[in-house]
C-alpha cells in the first residue's frame, strides 16, 4: 500500500516552463491514491492551463485569492486547513522569495502563511537566478522554518543553458514524499562531507572532485528525521544545509580534529567525505618554482578518520562510504569487516561499472551494505538519495539499539 494513500496533497503551481511537468506530478500522486487539489498563480496560468489540472485532479483548481464565490465563506482558510501537505513545484525564485518575506500576496502565498501543514517545495528556475545570493538566502531562510527543499537538479534549461535549476522529475518527487524513518529525541549525528585539500605551497594543494552535494544531502536528510546534525564540511562551493553546528576544515588533519573531538558524544557517525589518504611530508612555504623537469614529492599518511571513529568503545553508530572503481561490493565488503563499520555506502566513480557518476554530477547510485545484508539504491538525484540512505541508516541504527 502507498504510504501517500488517503492524504490530501494541496499543489501549488507557479509560473515557469516546468509547470508543464506539474500536470504529469497531479497523475502520478493520484496513483498512489492521494487526493490532490491545485492552486495556480497568475504566471503559471501563462504556461499551463487550469482547465488540464481540474482534468487530472477531479478538483476544481484554485487562482485567486478574492474570488467573491470561493470567499463568501473565507476560503483560502479552509484550503489553508485541508491539506497534509503543501507541496509547491515548480517553485520559481519569485515565489521563494515572497515565501522567505511572509508575503500573501496572492492565494498560494496566503496559503503558505496560514496553513499549519509542512511545506515541501521544488524550485526550477535558470542556473544564475538559482545561484544568487538573495535566492541562497531565501532558501537558507525558508529552510530554518521547516519548509523542505527538493533539488534542483542539474542539466540543460530551456533557456539554453546549463547548470543547476532544472526541477526535479516528478517520480522523484513522489518517492520523495514517503515514508521517512524518525530518529528518537535528543539523537545527535555527526557527517562529514566534501573534499579534504592538502597544501604543496601557498598557491597549490592535492584534492580530489567530491563536490560536497551527497555529504550535505545526507546531513539534511538526517535533520529532517530528527538528529541533532553537526556537519563538518571540506571546501565547497555549495550552500551547507540547515544544520546545528556546521565546521568547516580545510585538510585531513583538520577534519580529524574536528570529528574526533565531537565523536564520542555523537549515536550517529556518518563519514561522507572524501578526505585524502596521503599528504605531503613537508608543504613549502614559498611557491614551488618551475625549473627542474622533474620534482619528487614525498607523502605521508593521514589519520583514517573511520576506521578510528569505529574503534571507540561506546563509540557511534559508524556508516562509511567506498568510492571505487572496480569490484566495488569486494572493496567495500572488505572495508566494512577491516575498519568494523556498522554500515557502508559504495558507489562507482569511474571504470567498467561507471554506470553513475559519483563525483561532480548531480545524480548516483549507491549499494549499502551491512553484516549479513545490502541493499541497492537506483540511480536518482543526490537529495532523494541522501534521504533514501537516511532511511537505512535510520533502520539499521534503531534496530541495533533496540537489540
Amino acid at each position: 500500500m502507498s504510504a501517500l494513500k488517503s492524504s490530501k496533497i494541496l499543489l501549488g503551481v507557479s509560473g515557469g516552463i516546468a509547470a508543464y511537468k506539474a500536470a504529469d506530478l497531479v497523475r502520478r500522486l493520484r496513483d498512489t491514491g492521494a487526493e490532490v487539489r491545485v492552486v495556480m498563480t497568475s504566471a503559471a496560468q501563462a504556461f499551463i492551463g487550469p482547465l488540464t489540472f481540474q482534468a487530472l485532479s477531479g478538483q476544481a483548481v484554485r487562482t485567486d485569492l478574492l474570488d467573491p464565490q470561493a470567499e463568501a465563506g473565507m476560503g483560502h482558510i479552509e484550503l489553508a486547513r485541508w491539506p497534509d501537505l503543501v507541496l509547491i513545484a515548480p517553485a520559481t525564485a519569485d515565489l521563494l522569495a515572497r515565501l522567505a518575506q511572509g508575503l500573501a500576496d496572492d492565494l498560494l502565498t496566503t496559503l503558505v502563511l496560514a496553513t499549519a501543514a509542512p511545506v515541501v517545495v521544488a524550485p526550477a528556475m535558470n542556473q544564475g537566478m538559482w545561484r544568487h545570493p538573495a535566492t541562497q538566502d531565501n532558501l537558507a531562510t525558508l529552510r530554518r522554518r521547516g519548509v523542505r527543499v527538493l533539488g534542483p537538479a542539474e542539466g540543460g534549461q530551456a533557456c539554453g543553458e546549463t547548470g543547476p535549476g532544472r526541477m526535479w522529475e516528478p517520480k522523484d518527487i513522489v518517492a520523495s514524499l514517503g515514508p521517512r524513518c524518525s530518529l528518537p529525541a535528543g539523537c545527535r549525528a555527526l557527517v562529514t562531507a566534501g573534499p579534504t585539500r592538502e597544501p604543496l605551497d601557498p598557491v597549490r594543494y592535492l584534492g580530489n572532485r567530491s563536490s560536497g552535494r551527497m555529504g550535505y544531502a545526507v546531513a539534511q536528510a538526517l535533520t529532517e528525521r530528527g538528529a541533532a546534525v553537526c556537519l563538518v564540511s571540506g571546501p565547497s562551493v555549495l550552500q551547507p544545509p540547515a544544520v546545528e553546528e556546521l565546521v568547516r576544515v580545510e585538510t585531513a588533519a583538520q577534519m580529524h580534529a574536528a570529528v574526533m573531538a565531537r565523536a564520542a558524544s555523537c549515536d550517529l557517525f556518518v563519514g561522507v567525505a572524501a578526505v585524502a589518504d596521503y599528504r605531503p611530508a613537508l608543504a613549502q612555504g614559498t611557491k614551488i618554482k618551475k625549473s627542474a623537469d622533474e620534482i619528487t614529492l614525498r607523502l605521508v599518511k593521514n589519520p583514517d578518520i573511520l576506521a578510528e571513529v569505529a574503534a571507540l568503545p561506546g563509540g557511534p553508530f559508524t556508516v562509511g562510504f567506498a568510492a571505487e572503481t572496480d569490484d566495488l561490493e569486494r572493496h567495500a565488503r572488505g572495508k566494512l569487516e577491516a575498519k568494523g563499520l556498522d554500515m557502508i555506502a559504495a558507489n562507482w566513480v569511474g571504470g567498467p561499472g561507471a554506470g553513475a557518476a559519483g563525483f561532480d554530477s548531480e545524480d548516483n547510485a549507491l549499494l549499502v551494505l551491512w553484516k549479513g545484508g545490502g541493499q541497492s539504491l537506483r540511480s536518482m538525484p543526490k537529495g532523494l538519495l541522501g534521504a533514501e540512505l537516511a532511511d537505512l541508516i535510520c533502520e539499521r541504527y534503531l534496530a541495533s539499539t533496540s537489540g
